[in-house]
């Protein structure tokens, strides 16, 4: 492993606040060191089942201490592309697909799984109390983002707009508006993840397609039916498999 000392290298600039809040980006030599290891797992340079090089290694490569490097593997561990075994070192343990790496926001990878481990917790709440909450005219907006999910995956197009709209309406079904307000503070965020997630489902088929469309259609007959936990146990799994779809490689169909 060799490469430039991350001090030499500029951070990401903010994103811009026009339109509402947002999260500022910030970035850390941890993160890059994630991404440079990520980057070297999806280019095959370590396989799975290979065995990273030693903290001290890797800091001396880098030029950052070994907390750093630490940091950028518990986060490696926390999305289980790594594995640590006792007395051993850490393991490559899945290796995410080469176009996560060519969709993904340049230098956001760490920030955009960062998202979705947050989103699981957040967006999970929101679906409870929408289901509780919800009205006939957010069934209605839910079942025209569902409508026009469904239509962009018959006519092989990404989608990714109508999928924000599903959850929007389904933060808007709650009535509480600090939780549309946290969903703009990460829309940013949401919409790389939407949009990388469903490029990603569209490059490996129908069938990807039609698993990503059944789990909207869990969330939105719980949320229908009032049905608050299932609604809740229907988005987090929703988001999990999403943030796990990005990295697992998967042969293409034909």
């Amino acid at each position: 492993m060799s490469t430039a000392p991350l001090s030499a290298r500029a951070a990401t600039p903010p994103p811009s606040t026009e339109g509402g809040p947002v999260l500022r980006r910030v970035k850390k030599y941890s993160d890059q060191i994630y991404e440079e290891i990520m980057a070297r797992i999806v280019s095959g340079a370590l396989p799975e089942g290979e065995r990273l090089p030693a903290e001290s290694e890797m800091a001396e490569t880098f030029g950052v201490s070994r907390p750093v490097i630490r940091e950028a593997l518990a986060r490696l561990r926390a999305d289980g592309v790594i594995v640590s075994r006792h007395g051993s070192g850490s393991y490559v343990q899945r290796k995410p697909a080469v176009d996560f790496l060519q969709l993904a926001p340049i230098g956001g990878v760490a920030d955009l799984l960062r998202a979705y481990e947050y989103r699981v917790a957040l967006e999970g709440e929101v679906a409870w109390l929408a289901a509780e909450r919800r009205t006939e005219t957010d069934l209605r907006l839910l079942s025209a983002a569902l409508k026009d999910m469904r239509a962009a995956m018959d006519e092989r197009r990404v989608g990714a707009e109508a999928d924000l709209r599903f959850h929007r309406a389904i933060a808007a079904a709650t009535k509480n508006p600090l939780f549309e307000f946290s969903m703009q503070a990460l829309s940013e965020y949401i919409a790389e993840g939407v949009a990388l997630t469903r490029k990603l489902s569209l490059k490996v088929g129908r069938a990807r397609l039609e698993l990503v469309q059944a789990e909207h259609e869990r969330i939105y007959q719980a949320v229908r039916a009032h049905d608050s936990a299932g609604a809740r146990e229907a988005m987090r799994s929703h988001i999990d498999n999403a943030r796990l779809r990005m990295l697992t490689e998967e042969p293409q169909q034909g």
